[in-house]
């Protein structure tokens, strides 16, 4: 995958840093984001670039708040650094992880906005210690911290800028997380981080006590129906988004759009049962659909 590595007074970095460190992203989306992976392969050689290096930023500072064996203070001090790092981005070299180069590069040329990487950094904080939402509100403004705010830094690589396209992808990024808080109920109130606000497990009849234990009723299910219904209206307004693309993008967001959605869909299909078993596609479902996007854009260029 070739790109121009831009070198001018601004830069902190070496060329050499720059490639070392695209190298260590590159990497680190191989390994971790998998089909993901193969979808970023469409965009040209600085955005896929940038795609890596944001989302190695992003896998890091997930991992910081899900690596077990380590206690809530060192997490909250190991955020509390890369905080402290990212607000420095564009003034000092920064070493203390290889991350770092080459997401200045891309922070730098496509125009990502410090505030958006902070709210990441600010959502995986807010899940350090219980979690317990009242109202849908406070989960939008969870939701807009750990997916909408990555659908901005997403946008400025695909190179969109329009205030109608970051409407849409705040709905998308609504949609991709409302998928995950439902498919992983089990394992979040088991570290107590119940997101289905309690004023909607009320109306329905369904008690924090009974989420915790994973009982499967008729409360339960017609929870799940009205949360399902949400996510739904919002895959159908984000579906939009794509509209917005540049051609080389649009593989990557009909990937990511696909297999979320898709996990949803497998929900009802289970009959609501999110507790027996993770919900999701199997990894030749996964593999198919980011190929065929892959191939579909290959065949267009």
């Amino acid at each position: 995958m070739e790109s121009s590595i831009e070198t001018d007074a601004a830069t902190l970095y070496s060329p050499r840093e720059i490639a070392n460190s695209r190298q260590w992203c590159r990497n680190a989306a191989r390994r971790s984001a998998k089909n993901f992976y193969y979808s970023f392969l469409a965009l040209s050689g600085d955005k896929f670039h940038g795609m890596c290096a944001l989302y190695a930023f992003l896998r890091v500072i997930d991992d910081i708040g899900d690596e077990p064996g380590i206690t809530a203070t060192l997490r909250e001090t190991r955020l509390a650094q890369w905080q402290h790092d990212l607000e420095r981005l564009n003034t000092d070299h920064l070493d203390s992880h290889p991350v770092w180069p080459a997401l200045h590069e891309a922070q730098r040329r496509f125009g990502i906005q410090i505030e958006h990487l902070r709210a990441v950094i600010q959502g995986v904080q807010s899940d350090l210690d219980p979690v317990e939402l009242s109202t849908f509100a406070e989960l939008e403004r969870y939701c807009y911290h750990v997916a909408g705010a990555v659908g901005f830094c997403c946008l400025r690589i695909w190179g969109t800028d329009s205030p109608k396209a970051d409407k849409l992808a705040v709905d998308c990024g609504l949609a991709f997380q409302l998928t995950n808080i439902l498919r992983d109920l089990k394992e979040d109130a088991g570290l107590g981080r119940i997101y289905l606000p309690s004023e909607e497990l009320g109306r329905f009849g369904y008690s924090r006590e009974e989420l915790e234990r994973g009982a499967i009723n008729d409360a339960f299910r017609a929870l799940m129906r009205f949360e399902v219904e949400r996510a739904r209206r919002c895959y159908l307004s984000a579906e939009a988004l794509e509209g917005y693309l540049a051609e080389d993008a649009k593989p990557v967001f009909r990937t990511m759009f696909r297999i979320y959605r898709g996990i949803l869909e497998e929900i009802p299909r289970r009959e609501y049962d999110v507790f027996s078993n993770r919900v999701r596609l199997s990894t030749w479902s996964k593999s198919q659909i980011a190929l065929s996007e892959l191939m579909k854009s290959r065949w267009r260029w």
